[in-house]
């Protein structure tokens, strides 16, 4: 078996892959096979359509713009092998996005008419939506990846070396999509839900998703564009990025090559099959949604865990150094750093479930502060952002030390963070199906009150919307983490390059003591607060931009809110799109042409913005996740009937406190792990420059 696996690991890996796009494709068809419901609802769910694929068509074609240019310069810059990879990296993860943006703006309509046969009915066809982005994903990242590495070792044959930095290009190619994705959809959702929320809960005084306010649409379009679309590029890029810095390490630092640079895409494959498996316990007889979403995550999660252990010992089992002394460490201790991996993903769902859940404390206690005003909501907000990153910064912290010691310390240990990372990931089709599945219950509840259907129906999308809003929150915690991990393996495979590419002892120093790592961590942390402020101002000016066209509808258009006139949805999309385009660019470029920049001057320099980067940002995107998902959370609180209810005091100070936080959980925080990774990769790639 063991020589099976390492003469036939990629085909292990394709067919893996295959059967996940095979399931994504079936269930497309199953799902739209079903009813979409009456003309209205169709009518509505054809708007959101158009407006989703609008926006990414513009989208991809200013990244296009963008991914030329770089194609090119990576052609002088590295080799034409590593461009190619970047075009491969860059298709896939926006093909990801895309189809699972298209799939979830269809699965809308259905859930919503199959919430007329009760929670079990809707929970199904939900959750199928958003595992069809789920697997989509994680099939056509191993798809990529095997297929790619696949004909690299045809063409370069044993230099495994040479393969593998061929696949830097295709986790480039991934991480730009992802940025620009991330923050061009975060603007998008964010400046439409403003719009939306100001004027017509506040101003208007009208309930969310109206068919009276102009930007329903507009904000319906954004769910699907933010949070599946973004989400799923994210997590695509992070898998590529992953899987390709392991890969790195491996081939750097032990003899078996091609044993270790199978390895992870191999997990990946198996974990595959293990998520396939585990959308079927995804079920419920008791109403009970969140368990039902969990218990499938469980099974794929043990089904993995059991997996992974006769993979790494046939594949693992006897590594030996490239050139070291001493013992390597055996099969079993990489296993337990992939089980590692899996016990820091189950304990960042916890410890962001608590934080952002209407169950717990933090987020009763910040609808409780909306009593006394709107200043004391945003303060009991805030300070619940800032207290959420202490246990996940501990759990982190923990993970990578135990992943460290069991790999035997040094750059075997880092080789252990790797496969924990790995570990990490391998649910992550499972996740992003989770993720998808708060759009898809949050447009259904929308073309539920806009096409004024029973009141039972809504009593069944509105407890899977609110489910939805947890799990979004949860997997965005997810993926913070999982860009933390990844990027401390990005750091020591830069290093290595480096070292590779003839760096010196002292350019492959980095402590405090040197003023220039000293220079370059600032730099780092500076480059983490500019690019989320960047972001935020962005959101609060396509966002001015949309409400004062739904102001402007409902002063000049009186009939709006009589009931006898249509608002006119089409501007408000049209104006968030073109916003949101504009607006995404500069940050979006900020990662790539500083680390550039800094890289140029001095290479202690780029080592310590690269460390800034990654302990800034970290922090900077819990805070900010953590704090918008607990506003959020404590407005659907209060809506419930809690502090008041709907209409109160309260309720009008939570949702300042929500439209604060939108910006915060879905544009700046999110965005910030590709940047990470972004400024991590980049510095690989410009290694030849600066050697």
């Amino acid at each position: 078996m063991s020589s099976f696996l390492t003469n036939h690991g990629i085909v292990v890996a394709l067919v893996c892959a295959a059967c996940a796009v095979v399931y994504g494709l079936l269930t497309t068809r199953s799902l739209l096979s079903l009813s979409p419901g009456n003309e209205r609802m169709r009518s509505i769910s054809r708007a959101v359509q158009e407006g989703a694929s609008a926006y990414l068509n513009r989208q991809y074609t200013t990244i296009a713009g963008v991914g030329i240019v770089l194609f090119v310069l990576l052609i002088f810059l590295q080799n034409i092998a590593v461009a190619v990879g970047f075009a491969i990296g860059g298709i896939l993860s926006g093909a990801a996005g895309y189809i699972g943006m298209n799939v979830s703006v269809r699965a809308n309509a259905r859930v919503a008419e199959a919430a007329r046969s009760g929670v079990s009915k809707a929970l199904s066809v939900a959750f199928r939506g958003g595992a069809i982005t789920g697997l989509l994903v994680a099939g056509l990242a191993v798809l990529g990846l095997a297929g790619y590495y696949g004909l690299l070792t045809l063409a370069f044959g044993d230099s495994q070396k040479t393969a593998v930095d061929a696949l830097i290009g295709l986790s480039f190619g991934g991480s730009l999509i992802s940025i620009f994705a991330r923050l061009g959809g975060g603007i998008f959702t964010k400046a439409a839900d403003v719009g939306a929320d100001i004027v017509g809960k506040i101003e208007a005084g009208i309930p969310e998703d109206d068919p009276r306010n102009p930007a329903t649409i507009a904000d319906n379009v954004g769910d699907n564009v933010g949070d599946c679309a973004g989400m799923a590029a994210d997590l695509f890029e992070t898998y590529a990025v992953t899987a390709v810095a392991v890969m790195l390490l491996g081939v750097l630092t032990f003899t078996n090559a091609t044993q270790v640079a199978l390895y992870p895409l191999v997990l990946g494959g198996v974990a595959l099959i293990a998520s396939i498996i585990g959308t079927f316990a995804v079920r419920t007889k008791t109403g009970n949604v969140e368990r039902a979403l969990y218990q499938g995550l469980i099974v794929s999660g043990v089904l993995a865990a059991a997996a992974f252990a006769p993979i790494t010992y046939w594949l693992m089992n006897g590594l030996h150094f490239s050139s070291a002394t001493g013992s390597a460490p055996g099969w079993l201790h990489l296993y337990l750093c992939a089980l590692i991996g899996i016990g820091v993903t189950g304990l960042l769902f916890l410890i962001t479930d608590y934080y952002t859940s209407t169950r717990f404390s933090p987020v009763k206690k910040t609808a409780k502060a909306s009593i006394t005003g709107h200043a004391t909501n945003i303060i009991q907000g805030f300070g619940s952002g800032l207290q959420a990153t202490a246990l996940p910064a501990i759990v982190i912290a923990l993970g990578i030390f135990g992943a460290w010691k069991l790999a035997g310390g040094g750059t075997t240990g880092i080789y252990g963070i790797g496969v924990a990372v790995m570990g990490q990931l391998s649910l992550m089709g499972l996740i992003v199906a989770l993720d998808a599945f708060g759009p898809i219950t949050d447009n259904a509840g929308g073309i539920a009150e806009m096409a004024d259907l029973p009141e039972e129906v809504r009593n069944v999308t509105d407890p899977l919307d609110a489910v939805g809003n947890t799990t979004k929150a949860v997997t965005k915690g997810y993926a913070i983490g999982s860009a933390a991990l990844a990027a401390v393996v990005l750091f020591a495979g830069f290093r290595q390059e480096l070292a590779a590419h003839g760096g010196t002892a002292v350019n492959l120093s980095f402590g405090i003591n040197e003023p220039p790592v000293l220079i370059g961590l600032l730099i780092g942390g500076l480059m983490v607060c500019l690019f989320a402020s960047l972001s935020i101002d962005a959101v609060g000016r396509a966002g001015g931009a949309d409400f004062e066209e739904v102001r402007r509808q409902f002063r000049e258009r009186p009939g709006i809110m009589e009931g006898t006139e249509e608002p006119d949805y089409a501007t408000c999309v049209d104006i968030v799109t073109k916003t949101a385009q504009r607006e995404m660019i500069l940050p979006s470029l900020l990662p790539i042409v500083l680390t550039v920049i800094v890289g140029l001057i001095d290479t202690q320099l780029l080592g310590g913005l690269l460390i800034g980067v990654i302990v800034v940002g970290l922090f900077m995107a819990i805070l900010m996740t953590a704090g918008g998902g607990a506003w959020d959370n404590a407005k659907k609180l209060i809506e419930d009937g809690a502090f008041g209810g709907k209409g109160s005091e309260a309720h009008a100070a939570s949702v300042t406190g929500d439209t604060v936080g939108d910006p915060f959980k879905d544009t700046a925080g999110p965005a910030i792990n590709p940047m990470i990774k972004v400024a991590n990769i980049v510095a690989i790639l410009i290694i030849p420059l600066i050697k």
